[in-house]
C-alpha cells in the first residue's frame, strides 16, 4: 500500500481523486491553508513533505479562473516549489501533476491530438499549465524525480464549479423544470470538447501512482478520446433530465472568450493504455446522468440521438 500526498482535495477533482486513492492506501490531504506551495516559504513547505514521507504526491491544485499572476502563481510557482521540495525532502518519491488540455491551444479540426503535437496554448490559463508541465517534465528527465503528468481535457460530473457551462446548463434545467418553462436561454459557441468522466480522471491518477517507470512518456493526455458538439452536450443533459424545453440563443458568460478560442479539441489516449494501463469506462450519457443525479434526482431515462462518449 502507497502513501500518497494529496493537494488540491478540496476542489472538483481532488474530491474524486481522494476517494480513488483512499480505496488503496494511505492519503494524507493538508488543507489549503496549511499546505499551499504557490504561497509558502520553500523550507516550511520541505519540512511538511519530510514530515508526511509520501511514496507519491498528487498535486490537483490550481486555478480556474483569475488573472495572469494568478495562474502564473498557482501553477507554475506552486510545481516549481513542489518539485525542490520533493526532491529534497522525498526524492524516491512520484510527483504525479493535473495539467490541462488548454496547453495544446489550437488543434486542426478532427485531429485527436497526441502528447507529442506541439503546445501553443492561446490563454493565460493554457500557458501557466504548459510552463509547469515543463518543469515537471525537466526535473523527471534530468533525473532529479520521476515525474508525470496527466492532461486532463474537460471533466464531467458531480460537484463541477458553479462557472462551468454544464454546471450552469444544468441549474438552469433544473430551475426551468421547477418553473414549468418552456426552455433556457445559454450561449453556446461552434465548439467540440472532450468530455471525460470525473471518475475515469480519478482512475487515471490512480494508475499513474501504480505504474512503472514512465521513461520518456511523463506527458499523458486523460480524455475520453471522442470529441462532441457543446451544443449536442446540452442537448444530451436535457435528455437525461427529461427536459422538453427549448434551448435558445442567450448571453455569453465572462470567461466564454477562452473556450471559443479553441473550437475542437479532442484526445488522442493511446499513450495512456501503454503507460498507465488505463482507458475510459464512462460513456458521456453515464456522466451526464451521475451529474443530474448530484442533488439526489435520479434519471434513468433511455438517452437517444447523440453518440455517447
Amino acid at each position: 500500500m502507497s502513501r500518497v500526498l494529496l493537494l488540491g482535495a478540496g476542489g472538483f477533482l481532488g474530491r474524486h481523486i481522494h476517494a480513488a486513492l483512499a480505496a488503496h492506501g494511505t492519503v494524507r490531504t493538508p488543507s489549503r491553508a496549511r499546505c499551499d506551495p504557490a504561497r509558502m516559504e520553500l523550507p516550511e513547505l520541505t519540512a511538511l513533505v519530510a514530515r508526511e514521507c509520501p511514496d507519491v504526491v498528487v498535486s490537483a491544485a490550481g486555478r480556474i479562473v483569475g488573472s495572469g499572476p494568478d495562474f502564473v502563481r498557482a501553477h507554475v510557482v506552486a510545481t516549481a516549489q513542489l518539485i525542490e521540495a520533493v526532491a529534497v525532502a522525498a526524492p524516491a518519491a512520484r510527483l504525479v501533476r493535473i495539467g490541462s488540455a488548454a496547453e495544446y491551444g489550437v488543434v486542426p479540426h478532427g485531429l485527436a491530438v497526441a502528447e507529442d503535437h506541439p503546445a501553443a496554448p492561446v490563454s493565460e490559463y493554457g500557458l501557466s499549465h504548459l510552463a509547469a508541465t515543463r518543469l515537471a517534465e525537466l526535473a523527471g528527465d534530468a533525473g532529479r524525480l520521476d515525474t508525470v503528468v496527466l492532461r486532463v481535457f474537460n471533466p464531467v460530473g458531480p460537484g463541477m464549479p458553479a462557472g462551468n457551462m454544464l454546471a450552469r446548463a444544468t441549474a438552469m434545467v433544473r430551475t426551468a423544470m421547477a418553473d414549468g418553462a418552456d426552455g433556457i436561454a445559454l450561449g453556446l459557441h461552434d465548439t467540440y470538447r472532450d468530455l471525460v468522466d470525473v471518475r475515469d480522471v480519478a482512475a487515471a491518477v490512480l494508475a499513474a501512482t501504480r505504474c512503472g517507470p514512465v521513461g520518456g512518456q511523463r506527458i499523458v493526455n486523460v480524455g475520453s478520446g471522442r470529441a462532441t458538439a457543446t451544443r449536442d452536450v446540452v442537448q444530451l443533459l436535457a435528455d437525461v433530465a427529461g427536459f422538453t424545453g427549448q434551448i435558445r440563443p442567450g448571453g455569453f458568460p465572462p470567461d466564454a472568450t477562452r473556450s471559443a478560442a479553441v473550437p475542437w479539441m479532442c484526445a488522442d489516449v493511446d499513450r495512456a493504455r501503454r503507460v498507465l494501463g488505463w482507458a475510459p469506462a464512462y460513456d458521456l450519457a453515464a456522466s451526464l446522468r451521475a451529474l443530474w443525479r448530484a442533488d439526489g434526482e435520479p434519471s434513468d431515462r433511455p438517452v437517444a440521438g447523440v453518440a455517447a462518449g
